[in-house]
């Protein structure tokens, strides 16, 4: 498989790039893209999607969300399927992916990893069996996140309130009101060169249940961003996801 890495000099680009060029995939990398790069054609190397000339079989962006329009386009004029990991994209952004799934496959992940998947899901039948439980989640990142709270810690709130409708949630904690029943509390905490932590909470006052995922190196997010393309490519035009690529 020929793979694009879009935000190639970025800290997650160059552990992809090492994952494509490792020999643990039957892979290669057909072109590199950073904004960091001068462009030249003759060794793919792009500082854009707009200027990128080379076609392949997927294209694989850990690079920055407000390159949206970009990548969109570039991979719909193309015909490439795309795995989007980036996070913080704003409502404009996920409209542009929407519209762009409407033409080519795109698989769209907070984050790519096969543990976290599994964490969604087990927390999505914990807060079932307890409906009337507290959950709270507490992520944890390296001082160099931009976005609070991470895209992970999301969506895994968002798999909780698939199962609890009415479900609010309350971004951090301060002030002296209560604690309400409905609230789903995300907390994200930024130090040093954490990799990544989400821990979730699930207490009914007799007994807590607490399902945590710790992330040890970003290779492994490379890993699962490579099996997506893997997943993606045949696929007819949709958004995909870590749940679609986990139940085929």
């Amino acid at each position: 498989m020929r793979i694009i890495v879009n935000g190639a000099n970025g800290a997650m680009g160059k552990y992809v790039l090492e994952a494509v060029q490792s020999g643990r995939f039957d892979t290669e990398a057909a072109a590199v893209i950073s904004r960091s790069f001068e462009t030249d054609a003759s060794a793919c190397r792009f500082s854009s999607p707009a200027e990128c000339t080379v076609q392949a079989d997927c294209v694989i962006d850990f690079s920055n969300h407000e390159g949206t329009a970009e990548l969109t386009q570039y991979c719909v004029r193309t015909g490439t399927p795309v795995i989007i990991a980036t996070t913080g994209h704003s409502e404009e952004e996920l409209n542009l992916i929407r519209e762009a799934s409407s033409k080519i496959p795109v698989f769209l992940a907070s984050n790519t990893s096969i543990g976290v998947a599994v964490v969604c899901e087990l927390v999505k039948k914990a807060a079932a069996a307890f409906p009337d439980a507290d959950i709270e989640i507490i992520e944890r990142h390296h001082n160099r996140k931009a976005d609070a709270p991470s895209g992970t810690a999301l969506t895994i709130a968002e798999n909780i309130r698939e199962v609890r409708k009415n479900a609010e949630f309350v971004y951090g904690r301060s002030g002296h009101a209560k604690r309400q029943p409905n609230e789903i509390g995300i907390h994200a905490v930024r130090y040093g060169n954490e990799v990544g932590t989400h821990e979730i909470i699930i207490s009914t006052g007799m007994e807590t249940v607490t399902v945590k995922h710790e992330s040890e190196t970003r290779a492994l997010f490379a890993d699962g961003a490579i099996k997506a393309a893997f997943f993606l490519c045949g696929k007819p035009a949709g958004l995909y996801s870590m749940p679609d690529m986990m139940n085929e």
